[in-house]
């Protein structure tokens, strides 16, 4: 996949059939939406294309919005890549861009600068300013302008509701990991570099490594316990994640991501990591001394294993 920043026209060269969206976490729905269009774009004998954001619009829409992403702009490209997508573009969203209504964001950005010939809209997408037009609006103006126009199916699953990244971010605020994956099609990762921590793990058997992560905006999810999986120096290990804010040592400590990798002792400071949850232990909690808390971990460690 080609990724082409839309200030730079003079790279677009092609036309291409194409669709648009912010795609964060490219889940199931998304993929489905995908696979559509390459099928559009291979009956038509066009390359395809995706045209998205490197920022978050309701981030620019709403000044009050908390952005929790699920993915990195990184990832996010990545994962688009891995679809066998063509090209993607990239825009910067901003105030005087939220301001361009459909018509002329059909007419000015799609048909004349990236030069789209088809454009596959998402069952449920709305797009230019206040959302206010529909898709027979999309279809008129593609025809005024030389873009055919069509909507995308909805991934036919009866045993999900709503495939949505919003469905997905409820879901790991809930801490519902597994369910999570099932619509991203992946374990939710956090990926970010390992830090100095107090060392009070290694004093009762479980060492942790701190994580800072990366990608600021990114999703939290519920505090707690987590079965996990730790891609470290291109290899892989079991781990326990915890996330929280340590009540058993500090009742007023900063929330944290900490992760004890099983059957693992080397100094990783400084390191890249990776850390994919895949099922919600317990809620955070209370112990009154270290010792129960060790036996807790004990029992934790246990629970991973068994999850393998």
């Amino acid at each position: 996949m080609k990724v082409i920043d839309i200030n730079d026209f003079s790279e677009i060269q092609k036309e291409t059939a194409g669709t648009t969206g912010f795609f964060d976490g490219v889940h199931r729905g998304h993929r489905y939406l995908i696979e559509q269009l390459k099928d559009k774009a291979a009956l038509l004998g066009l390359p395809s294309s995706l045209i998205t954001f490197s920022n978050h619009p309701k981030k620019i829409l709403d000044k009050n919005f908390q952005v929790a992403l699920l993915n990195s702009f990184d990832e996010r490209i990545d994962r688009l890549a891995s679809t066998g997508i063509d090209y993607c573009y990239v825009i910067r969203f901003t105030q005087a861009f939220s301001e361009i209504t459909a018509e002329d964001f059909i007419r000015q950005v799609l048909r004349e600068q990236l030069k789209l010939k088809f454009l596959l809209i998402g069952y449920d997408h709305r797009f230019g300013k206040g959302r206010r037009d529909t898709f027979e609006h999309y279809l008129t103006f593609g025809r005024m302008y030389g873009l055919t126009v069509d909507k995308a199916g909805k991934l036919p699953d009866d045993s999900v509701s709503s495939f949505s990244s919003t469905t997905i971010r409820h879901l790991l605020q809930e801490g519902e990991v597994k369910k999570a994956a099932g619509m991203l099609a992946y374990n939710y990762p956090l990926v970010g570099i390992v830090i100095a921590g107090d060392r009070v793990g290694r004093t009762i058997g479980f060492p942790t490594a701190n994580i800072e992560l990366i990608e600021k905006e990114k999703l939290i999810p519920k505090e707690g316990v987590y079965a996990g999986c730790v891609s470290l120096d291109g290899k892989k290990y079991d781990g326990m994640v915890y996330i929280g804010r340590r009540p058993t040592l500090s009742l007023q400590g900063e929330s944290r991501i900490e992760v004890h990798i099983l059957d693992f002792n080397e100094n990783i400071y400084g390191k890249r990591i990776c850390v994919e949850l895949i099922d919600f232990l317990r809620p955070d909690r209370f112990f009154h001394n270290l010792n129960d808390l060790q036996k807790q971990l004990e029992k934790d460690k246990e629970s991973v294993r068994h999850l393998k």
